[in-house]
């Protein structure tokens, strides 16, 4: 964990940031073709941070083009396993000498506190490399049991240009998510960032070229979904897309590649996750604090956030007093100020759709909470709906806002925690083993964690069931798969010369 500095030592350093401004395509920065820009803010101060190119369709086509020439001519996807492994080390080794500025970086183009980014996100991207770039040269392929006289051979190959489309809550680590197993496979790659949370993904890419990753291998186009993320979605020189980010953005995707090449499209979408607490819970003050770190860390912004605290009726008021003693300890405020947990809401259109939900819990009982700190700042709330079918209780809020809902028993809870939409992930406190497994296996969700909050680590593979996703999964070994193509190649061992010779 990184020794953290203090409030003024971090704003000293993001006034002395030279933040890149221009897309970084075959190696180098360039301007949108267009010439046009779009300006970036913090969303805590509202400050301009600089103006950013804003890239189109032409930009897009350049950027595919000199992917393609880059994977064609195999100056990374025809290297060794090793010799990427080691341009990927080093390129984890410049992260982590640089990683306060991207620290900084991204909690001022985010809203995110510098404690997340500096304990969390610039460690845990660095790690993500890493680990992947460690596998590379790991996975075996594999042969077929073929008859005597054939072998057959199960062979692993990248898949080609990838496009990559990152959401604007968590831009780095996602980006590393992506760009990990996509690099060690050997693809070319084109990222577009949210246009909400550009600046470390081109910093990143410069990073990976002094590191020595080709030219043409890993570019960033940044700019709006319609002028970027549409046309690299219905590029047909692009073999597959990597998308994380809302569902109705999501359907979209899968548009695009129906009306172009049907390219290969993974989907990791939004998520109305529930926290099951059954009423043999031990240790309530730790419950108490999973829960609260479920639904506030990085400002509910997560599709992972456990949003539905779903409480059985005798343990629900002793686990409230807990909960609501935890998040007051979640101060809000300056970003940059490393005492502070909730930092600002990414932009002004989000902090106007997480208000509307807090107008929404005025009509349900609130335990905590309920107000604007200020402007682009809302505190911890937490509210106790009537109904699992409240607005509050279905919808996908991503602020930090939590909904509790009672129940009266385990089926009950396990029946209002599938009842939604989504499947990202759950979680189950019970010190019953029988029951935690029993529920474990009934929760329709990709990831389930017991008598904890969390999302498992690199080894596991994260994704959703319905409509959080489908298509692949991001982290361990299996997001190697949606990067690379199966083939089989089959040789006949028969000598047709002695054949020919009776």
């Amino acid at each position: 964990m990184a020794d953290l500095l203090t409030r003024e030592e971090y704003q000293a350093i993001a006034a002395a940031l030279d933040l890149p401004t221009n897309a970084f395509i075959d190696g180098t920065f360039r301007p949108a073709a267009s010439g046009k820009t779009f300006t970036s803010k913090n969303p805590a101060t509202g400050t301009v941070l600089c103006d950013i190119a804003a890239c189109g369709s032409a930009d897009v086509d350049f950027a595919v083009e000199k992917a393609r020439e880059a994977f064609e001519d195999g100056r990374w996807s025809k290297l060794h396993p090793a010799e990427r492994k080691d341009v990927l080390i080093r390129l984890c080794k410049l992260m982590t000498r640089n990683a306060r500025e991207l620290a900084v970086m991204e909690s001022i183009d985010s809203g995110k506190t510098i404690y997340d980014c500096e304990t969390v996100d610039v460690p845990e991207a660095i790690h993500v490399i890493k680990w992947h770039a460690e596998l590379i040269d790991k996975i075996y392929d594999q042969v077929a049991p073929a008859s005597g006289n054939h072998i057959a051979m199960i062979v692993r190959e990248p898949v080609g240009v990838v496009g990559l489309v990152l959401p604007w809550n968590f831009p780095l680590l996602m980006l590393a998510w992506k760009i990990g197993p996509a690099l060690a496979a050997g693809c070319s790659v084109v990222v577009k960032p949210a246009a909400e949370t550009t600046l470390t993904a081109l910093r990143l890419a410069e990073l990976a070229h002094e590191a020595g990753v080709p030219r043409g291998v890993f570019n960033v186009v940044p700019g709006s979904g319609a002028e970027v993320g549409e046309p690299l979605g219905c590029h047909p020189d692009v073999d597959m897309v990597s998308f994380t980010g809302s569902t109705v953005t999501g359907r979209r995707f899968l548009h695009y590649s129906a009306d172009s090449n049907l390219k290969e499209v993974v989907l990791e979408l939004g998520g109305k996750n529930p926290c099951i607490v059954l009423d043999d819970a031990e240790d309530l003050d730790a419950v108490a604090a999973h829960v609260v770190n479920g639904a506030f860390w990085n400002m509910g912004e997560n599709c992972s956030a456990a949003s539905r605290l779903i409480v059985q009726k005798g343990i629900k008021a002793a686990l409230l007093d807990r909960v609501k003693a935890h998040a007051r300890e979640w101060v809000v405020g300056d970003p940059l100020d490393p005492q502070v947990r909730v930092g600002a809401l990414v932009s002004p259109a989000h902090f106007k759709k997480v208000c509307s939900y807090l107008e929404e819990a005025k009509g349900e009982k609130i335990h905590l909470g309920g107000k604007v700190v200020a402007e682009g700042f809302v505190e911890p709330t937490i509210a106790e709906v009537n109904s699992p079918d409240a607005k509050l209780a279905v919808e996908e809020i991503f602020g930090p806002i939590l909904t509790v809902i009672e129940v009266a028993s385990f089926d009950e809870a396990i029946a209002i925690a599938n009842d939604t939409e989504y499947g990202l992930a759950a979680s189950i406190f019970t010190a019953n083993g029988k029951r935690a497994l029993r529920g474990a296996r009934a929760l329709r969700a990709g990831t389930v964690t017991v008598n904890s909050f969390g999302e498992g680590d690199i080894t596991t593979p994260f994704g959703g069931y319905k409509q959080s996703g489908f298509g692949g999964r991001d982290n361990s070994i299996h997001a190697h798969d949606q990067y690379t193509q199966i083939k089989t190649i089959w040789l006949d061992l028969t000598d047709h010369a002695d054949d020919c010779a009776d």
